[in-house]
């Protein structure tokens, strides 16, 4: 039955259900890439199924309570939220390890302990920051500055990639697969192909500016900690120059809104990454929780520093030696967050080995790990990684 929309959603609809097709069926695949991929939203869901809601289309806020009214006004909400208290109960704050890259650049005694202090950090963390890294704080500054403007457009530019030139799908909300609250992550982001970086014009040539900039610095970055780790492990080569270019890693730039029920919502699902090393810049909200321990723990913000993971692809190329950690975004009631993070990735034709043998996980290209992930997550509704890969 066609239902009548208000002036805004009548227009737009034709546009969205062309933009949702064309995002399905071409790119989806290709775009689904290195997060918690179950909650990739494929986000013609706002007025396929909620076409008798009013949607304010000019507003920057994604549709999150029209979007998600059923499971809002679920009678058994209360209960529910209470059955899984335990996974937003409070939990201890702690601070990753602080390692100082200056060290780097000093005596062979001070830089070799640099080195093995992320070695361990891998190991026993599979997290870590790092201070002194040499990204000026006026790209981080100006990163945050225009990524929050991006975020503060109509949400209407935003589905419809209109003024950022970015592909067709970056920009991503919510959880399209959430039958409770407890499945929905109260996110946006932009997840952009860095090959999409350079030459965007128009209306974002200093996004462009700035984003290259930032992703031109922190590549640098994460090719430097990728060598240290392989290097700790025994294993010097030009297999990370040579394999994870930039034309192969993504940048996503992460907006968490205020979230009116906190703590009953994640920001982000609980997920490990799908690359080889995540760099992250955060605000000083807070939000990030880790596994550390088999319990959570809360990572205390530091404004001076960058946090570094270990992706599903460093844990079998090193044989389990570095952890890919499962972690997650808890919302915040008042505040919104802001987070931008790389993902240092090869291209999907990439054969991921183990340098250490006997090998704990079978030989697989990155393509067919993608491939697998993402079966999982239509099948059962959550990724199951490198599980799948064991020999």
């Amino acid at each position: 039955m066609q239902v009548a929309l208000n002036n805004i959603e009548s227009n737009f609809l034709p546009l969205w259900s062309a933009f949702a097709f064309r995002m399905q069926e071409q790119l989806v695949p290709k775009l689904q890439h290195c997060c918690s991929e179950e909650m990739v939203v494929y986000s013609n869901s706002i007025l396929l199924h909620h076409q008798n809601q009013h949607l304010d289309m000019e507003s920057p806020e994604p549709p999150f309570q029209a979007t998600y009214k059923a499971l809002f006004d679920d009678s058994n909400i209360d209960e529910k939220q209470t059955s899984d208290s335990h996974v937003f109960e409070v939990i201890e704050e702690r601070e990753l390890p602080v390692i100082d890259l200056s060290r780097l650049n000093c005596g062979e005694v001070e830089r070799e302990d640099c080195k093995r202090e992320i070695a361990a950090a891998s190991k026993e963390w599979g997290f870590f920051q790092v201070v002194n890294h040499g990204i000026p704080r006026e790209i981080l500054e100006q990163m945050r500055c225009e990524q929050v403007k991006a975020f503060k457009r109509p949400f209407r530019e935003k589905v419809t990639d209109e003024g950022l030139n970015f592909s067709v799908g970056c920009y991503r909300w919510g959880t399209p697969s959430a039958t409770c609250l407890g499945q929905v992550s109260w996110s946006e982001a932009f997840h952009v192909p860095l090959a999409d970086v350079s030459g965007l014009g128009g209306l974002t040539s200093t996004l462009s500016s700035t984003m290259e900039q930032f992703t031109t610095a922190v590549s640098d970055l994460a090719q430097k900690l990728a060598e240290i780790l392989a290097e700790k492990i025994g294993h010097n080569s030009t297999f990370f120059k040579e394999n994870c270019l930039p034309s192969s890693c993504y940048l996503r730039m992460n907006r968490y809104p205020p979230c009116p029920i906190s703590p009953g919502v994640f920001g982000l699902m609980p997920h490990t990454d799908s690359d080889f090393l995540t760099i992250l810049h955060q605000d000083e909200i807070g939000g990030l929780q880790l596994v550390k321990d088999g319990k959570w723990i809360a990572v205390k913000p530091n404004q001076e520093a960058l946090i570094i993971n270990i992706g599903d692809l460093f844990q079998a190329w090193s044989n389990g030696d570095y952890r890919s950690v499962e972690h997650r975004v808890v919302t915040n009631k008042l505040a919104e967050r802001f987070s931008t993070a790389y993902f240092f990735c090869p291209s999907y034709d990439t054969i991921i080995q183990s340098c250490v043998e006997p090998s704990v996980y079978r030989q697989f290209s990155f393509g067919e790990f993608r491939k697998q992930v993402q079966e999982d997550v239509k099948r059962f509704g959550h990724k199951i990684g490198l599980p799948r890969f064991l020999v």
